[in-house]
C-alpha cells in the first residue's frame, strides 16, 4: 500500500501516525495492497480555494476527498482492485478549532478527518440519515480500534 503524506501547512504533523492510520483503515476495508493514497495537509487559504473551486461554497472546510479510480471496499477473501484511491486534503487550522469545540485534541480530530476522507474515497456518504449512521458508526469503530492498537 502506497500512502503519501504531505504537509504544506505550518502545523506540525506526525506523518508516521497518519501513514499508520491509513494503512490500518485500508487493511480493515480490504483495499488492495497496491492501492495508492495521498493525504495532504494545507493552510486556510489553500483549503478555501479548493472549497470554493470544487464545492462552490465559501470559506475553508475541514476535509475534502478527491476520488480517482472509484475503488470500493473489498472483502476478506477478495480485496478491492488495485489502483489510485485518490487524495484527501485536511486543513489543520479548521481541525484545531473543531477539536477545541469537541473537547479533544487536534491530532484526534485530524485522525478522525482522515478516516472520514478515506471512507468517502471508498464510496461512503452521509447525505441520507441511513448512510450517515452507517458511515459514522464505521468511522468511529475504525478510529477507536486503530487507537486501541497503538
Amino acid at each position: 500500500m502506497s500512502t503519501e503524506i504531505t504537509n504544506e501547512s505550518a502545523h506540525e504533523i506526525d506523518e508516521l501516525e497518519f501513514a499508520a492510520l491509513a494503512r490500518y483503515v485500508l487493511d480493515q476495508m480490504h483495499v488492495h495492497p497496491q492501492a495508492e493514497l495521498s493525504v495532504i495537509f494545507v493552510d486556510v487559504p489553500a483549503m478555501t480555494e479548493l472549497h470554493v473551486r470544487w464545492m462552490d461554497e465559501p470559506g475553508p472546510t475541514d476535509v475534502m476527498s478527491f476520488p480517482m479510480d472509484e475503488l470500493r471496499p473489498g472483502t476478506e477473501g477478495e480485496p478491492s482492485d488495485p489502483g489510485i484511491l485518490g487524495d484527501i486534503v485536511v486543513c489543520p487550522e479548521v481541525a484545531t478549532a473543531q477539536a477545541r469545540e469537541a473537547g479533544h485534541s487536534a491530532q484526534e480530530e485530524m485522525l478522525l478527518l482522515v478516516t472520514h476522507g478515506i471512507l468517502h474515497l471508498l464510496g461512503f456518504d452521509h447525505a441520507e440519515e441511513e448512510e450517515r449512521t452507517e458511515m459514522f458508526d464505521l468511522q468511529r469503530r475504525l478510529l477507536l480500534t486503530f487507537l486501541a492498537s497503538r
